[in-house]
């Protein structure tokens, strides 16, 4: 499933998620921008592009027209070059949030059924590999062991002045994403990032393969 359609289940279980529009020229790129307002953040939207940032199909903290008229041209470029064949949707122009990057997700495993992770996400998941794992269905208490547990939580909590996250939020997702899993069954989630601070708990992306 593309961004667009995995968003929309995301909506179905009231996952937070930062919507915003699908733009295919500059004109409605520009109409998003005057909507939307800055910063905004933008990236590549094709169901054959599973891994965007590693292609330069990202580009985030859009503060202006210009800019984002620019990394328009950059995302479909490097989305062309990275992938000649796959089919461009569009470019996806969304409210930036800044805050801890979070990985959420869930995978349906053949002999425990549905699983749900949770970790340091963005970029870097893959090499940090720093997350918690759990078989489903997970409550609340679950909900803060698997928050507690990796090893990136003092970060989450604040350092050297910063605010804690939405530590409740936080926990509400995994419970909503818990759901999703049970009910959906799906082959493989994937928030990734999701974006928290000490106000809200959003994811800024979504994969789903069923």
């Amino acid at each position: 499933m593309n961004l667009l359609s995995s968003a929309k289940m995301l909506k179905k279980y009231r996952i937070e998620f930062a919507f915003g529009k699908l733009v295919k020229n500059e004109e409605e790129l520009l109409s998003a921008c005057r909507k939307l307002g800055f910063p905004l953040a933008m990236k590549v939207v094709s169901e054959e592009i599973s891994h965007k940032s590693d292609i330069g199909g990202v580009q985030v903290n859009i503060r202006s027209e210009h800019e984002a008229a620019k990394n328009f041209y950059l995302i479909l470029r490097n989305a062309h070059k990275h992938a000649p064949r796959a089919k461009i949707e569009g470019i996806y122009v969304q409210k930036f949030l800044e805050g801890k990057q979070l990985i959420i997700g869930g995978k349906l495993d053949e002999q425990f059924g549905p699983t749900i992770i949770f970790g340091l996400g963005g970029i870097f998941v893959e090499i940090m590999k720093d997350v918690s794992l759990r078989i489903c269905p997970i409550d609340r208490i679950e909900a803060k062991k698997m928050i507690a547990e990796i090893k990136g939580f003092p970060l989450l909590k604040g350092v050297r002045g910063e605010h804690s996250i939405n530590f409740k939020k936080l926990e509400a997702m995994l419970l909503k994403v818990n759901t999703l899993m049970m009910r959906e069954k799906l082959k493989e989630l994937d928030l990734n990032p999701v974006i928290a601070n000490e106000r809200e708990v959003i994811a800024v992306d979504a994969r789903v393969i069923k």
